[in-house]
């Protein structure tokens, strides 16, 4: 069995494992302190429930972030399993970012069901267990659903009327583990991107609810609340709360560097090997004042080139 086959048999479990040691019963939620104590480095603000808050400037600036810059930032730090292709999309080529909102739903058992929706009605809960998560949904979330990649009859969890809702709640989109349906209605909600599985026209009666903001897994990545999602035609990453800000700091200057070296290159200024090497002090100070000259037209932020500007030597 290879590695990534491994991973994937291993993080359900995982999730469970932490599951049971995060709740004595049925696990609809984590409590406050548990969600605290399961995201330790992040020090930024947090919802009432406790999930991380990434900030709305630093998730609109990821939307410009390449995955293979975030990938790196990530494999640098120690978190090697954030990644998972093999998607496909409502809007292809349209990015998908916000702060993950997960659920776990596991295949259908009587008993366990039943517990489920009797915990439900003492939580204070109505309507069926698909509605739950959708009205939970913050501006800015992305509705992340473990479905167990489940491709079968049963296995839908949303089509047009609940995407409308999601996207109405959340001015945004989803990633789900598994399929869903009405695909050519929920093409009509702009701004609305779903990564899924696949499609499947029937509706949802195959599966349970098992959590709603705690740990789950989307193939071969482990996802907790909070946790920046960002999807592209290339497939989704993963970025951890406490690292998003680094993510995309180090992303923008990878951005700026890349536009520098490519026209000094068309120009004729540097060689590619110049470039492609470390950069001699020369260089460094060229960079610096193209950053200066050119402040007012490029992608990233003004400020955030200010802030740059501030930290260079050169």
């Amino acid at each position: 069995m290879n590695s990534k086959k491994i991973t994937r048999v291993l993080i359900p479990l995982l999730c469970l494992l932490v599951l049971n040691t995060i709740t004595s019963a049925m696990p609809l939620k984590m409590s406050r302190e548990d969600m605290i104590r399961f995201t330790p480095e992040w020090k930024g603000e947090r919802f009432a429930n406790g999930r991380p808050k990434v900030s709305d400037s630093i998730i609109e600036r990821m939307r410009s972030v390449d995955i293979e810059a975030a990938w790196v930032v990530l494999k640098n730090e120690g978190y090697d399993y954030q990644f998972e292709d093999g998607w496909t999309h409502v809007h292809p080529g349209e990015t998908l970012c916000g702060r993950a909102m997960t659920v776990q739903y596991m295949p259908l058992r009587k008993a366990m069901n039943e517990v489920t929706n009797e915990q439900a009605k003492k939580d204070g809960r109505v309507g069926g267990q698909v509605t739950w998560p959708i009205e939970m949904l913050q501006q800015g979330d992305v509705y992340v659903a473990d479905v167990y990649n489940n491709l079968q009859d049963g296995g839908p969890i949303i089509g047009a009327s609940l995407g409308t809702t999601i996207f109405a709640n959340s001015g945004n989109g989803v990633l789900f583990n598994g399929v869903a349906r009405d695909l050519e209605q929920l093409e009509k909600i702009e701004g609305f991107n779903g990564f899924v599985r696949d499609w499947n026209p029937s509706f949802y009666w195959a599966s349970m609810i098992m959590g709603i903001n705690v740990p789950v897994n989307i193939g071969g990545v482990s996802v907790m609340p909070g946790d920046v999602i960002l999807g592209k035609r290339s497939g989704v990453i993963v970025v951890p709360a406490h690292l998003a800000e680094k993510v995309v700091k180090t992303a923008e200057l990878i951005r700026l560097r890349d536009a520098f070296g490519f026209e000094r290159l068309k120009a004729g200024v540097y060689s590619a090997g110049q470039i492609d090497d470390r950069w001699a002090d020369a260089i460094e100070k060229d960079f610096s004042k193209w950053l200066t000259s050119h402040i007012d037209e490029l992608t990233v932020p003004k400020e955030q080139i200010q802030e740059l500007l501030k930290e260079r030597t050169w």
